[in-house]
């Protein structure tokens, strides 16, 4: 079963709308299609970004039903335990989680829209960086 790490603008996308590759990415991991893999550090991003005021008003969704959302995933992930912090290598920072999460995790993907900045990084581990409809795909050839 792939591991896979989700970037946590996958997740705001997925709760702004319920037609799009980031959506159905999200439902494929609540029902086990994959195995999301996530980090405390990680799980404290997913929340803080999503309980924004502004991505609040874009989702149309109360810090409630984030809440149940997210509990929903963390319920079905596998966490890992950061043993080992590679800082910095990234220009973002805040992208620094999900690498971590996904080196540390032995992911072999990271599901992103920001494949040029997590290319090097990952590449140089192994992982492999890709956007959620290449994920989609991915799964569709497991099934075949």
């Amino acid at each position: 079963m792939r591991r896979v790490v989700l970037d946590t603008k996958v997740l705001a996308a997925a709760l702004r709308s319920d037609q799009g590759a980031s959506r159905r990415c999200v439902e494929a991991a609540l029902d086990g299609r994959f195995e999301l893999v996530v980090s405390i550090p990680l799980v404290l991003e997913y929340e803080a970004i999503l309980t924004r005021p502004e991505q609040l008003a874009a989702s149309g969704l109360s810090r409630a039903e984030v809440g149940e959302i997210l509990d929903g995933l963390v319920q079905v992930a596998s966490w890992i335990r950061l043993d080992f912090l590679w800082r910095p290598m990234l220009r973002d920072a805040d992208d620094e989680m999900v690498i971590e999460t996904a080196m540390n995790g032995g992911a072999g993907l990271v599901i992103t829209f920001n494949e040029r900045d997590f290319v090097p990084a990952a590449s140089a581990f192994g992982i492999e960086v890709v956007r959620p409809a290449v994920l989609l795909k991915l799964l569709e050839k497991d099934l075949a």
